[in-house]
């Protein structure tokens, strides 16, 4: 099996996810930090995965996921996020080598098997990535080496990387791995996924009861703690 060194950018929290509007208030920063820790704590659980890195300029996240089983590397915040990731993956590259892989940090609802099998799918290709629920944005970027990552995230980012060489990947049971959050109405359809105890926490602090979180369970394959 090959093992792949993972990328997890995450935003700063202060004013994460403004898409949410009003529905979360004070606890949407609270909230955007336990999507970062439950896609990293199910990151951490694949197989396939050698080692997980998280950058960020944000000093709550940085503290969050220092010790817990992923490196972290200081980002700079103007820097912009394809910039952030570019350096980082170098940084990577110099200290460990081998293929890399960027996992976007707003994947709550993110199983380990999906991921597993995406990394699986990817290894056959130089560069590759695996398009989010909507089909025009890009939740994992692949490549062989650092030298091939070319990180074109942002609006239509599927099409960008497409256009830069990278693989669609097309498989089954990889919805865990492709349902970003951006807001209320994602959210909703990652909860009806199991989104992980972080998540889960967060929204019951946020006094959300919707009928969906009450049913929902974590995504086999997902660890339950950081």
């Amino acid at each position: 099996m090959t093992r792949w060194q993972l990328l997890v950018p995450v935003k700063g929290t202060t004013h994460a996810k403004s898409r949410f509007g009003d529905a979360f208030g004070p606890h949407r920063p609270r909230l955007a930090l336990a999507f970062g820790r439950d896609t990293v704590a199910a990151a951490l659980k694949c197989p396939a995965v050698a080692g997980v890195t998280v950058t960020t300029a944000d000093a709550a996240a940085a503290a969050a996921f220092d010790g817990a089983g992923a490196n972290v590397f200081e980002d700079f915040a103007s820097a912009g996020l394809n910039t952030a990731i570019a350096y980082a993956v170098r940084q990577i590259a110099a200290l460990r080598g081998g293929p890399v892989a960027v996992l976007l940090g707003d994947l709550p609802a993110l199983a380990s098997d999906a991921l597993e099998r995406a990394l699986a799918l990817a290894e056959p290709h130089q560069a590759a990535f695996t398009p989010d629920a909507q089909g025009t944005g890009t939740t994992l970027l692949c490549a062989r080496s650092a030298s091939l990552l070319q990180p074109r995230f942002g609006p239509a980012s599927a099409a960008a990387h497409e256009s830069a060489g990278a693989v669609r990947l097309r498989g089954s049971r990889l919805d865990t791995l492709r349902q970003d959050v951006d807001d209320v109405d994602d959210l909703l359809a990652a909860v009806r996924l199991g989104v992980g105890e972080h998540t889960r926490e967060a929204l019951r602090e946020a006094g959300w009861n919707a009928p969906e979180l009450a049913a929902s369970a974590p995504a086999e394959g997902r660890t339950s703690c950081m």
